[in-house]
């Protein structure tokens, strides 16, 4: 085995391409260690995002070796054992610059799909007390755990022909808030995920839930998102 890993990285915007760097192989390696190493001791304007190291903020996501990933997390000895590595920035985002994408799209995609809680009590009533047991409860805790990573988004086939779809991420957010029962919005959430671009348009390819490094299902949520719309239309609710 070499001493060193071959690296591609991707530098400049959309119309940028591949520059090569010889890394030194380390023991118990990480992803992001090589991009840091690349930036702190080759290259310092290589342009790249990271905070915690431990896979609880999500920002440090790429496509590595084809596939987007937490690179915090993701270790060189297990997606690079012949040496070679090839990093790019997260698929479907514009890119600002090398391995920075813009989030924008992202992020308004939640607000779309009416992913922010609307309290139905006030700070001086009690308490509200779900039952962990409860169905309502065990479907949200299946995908609350989301901490907006964008690996299912980039990862997904149909935001790939898409770009107004959704998005796995979006739609997972919006099924753990169709089951708190402690939320006022469910009427307009559910009418903001099933049109066109919403949960039907979904072709479980399953490849979202396939990448997620938290193993959430954005399927399984866009599966019940599928289910309750429909009860909504029986219902004459939307």
């Amino acid at each position: 085995m070499s001493d060193f890993l071959t690296v591609r990285v991707w530098r400049g915007d959309e119309q940028g391409g591949f520059q090569t760097f010889e890394v030194p192989r380390l023991e118990s390696q990480t992803v992001l260690d090589v991009v840091s190493h690349i930036q702190r001791q080759l290259d310092p304007t290589l342009a790249y995002r990271f905070a915690c190291r431990v896979g609880m903020c999500g920002s440090c996501a790429m496509t590595v070796n084809g596939k987007a990933r937490w690179t915090c997390r993701t270790h060189v000895a297990k997606v690079a054992a012949d040496g070679n590595l090839e990093l790019a920035p997260l698929a479907h985002l514009p890119v600002v610059r090398d391995l920075v994408t813009d989030m924008s799209a992202f992020f308004d995609k939640w607000a779309r799909a009416r992913g922010q809680f609307h309290p139905t009590a006030t700070r001086k009533d009690p308490f509200a007390r779900i039952r962990p047991d409860s169905a309502q409860r065990i479907n949200a805790d299946a995908g609350i755990e989301c901490i907006g990573c964008g690996v299912c988004y980039a990862s997904c086939d149909v935001v790939q022909w898409r770009p107004d779809y959704l998005g796995p991420a979006a739609l997972n957010r919006a099924w753990t808030l169709v089951n708190d029962e402690r939320d006022g919005a469910q009427a307009e959430r559910l009418r903001a995920v099933a049109g066109d671009a919403g949960c039907h348009a979904c072709h479980t390819h399953l490849s979202c839930t396939e990448r997620c490094p938290k193993h959430i299902s954005p399927t399984a949520g866009i599966a019940g998102l599928k289910r309750a719309a429909m009860k909504a239309a029986l219902r004459g609710d939307l």
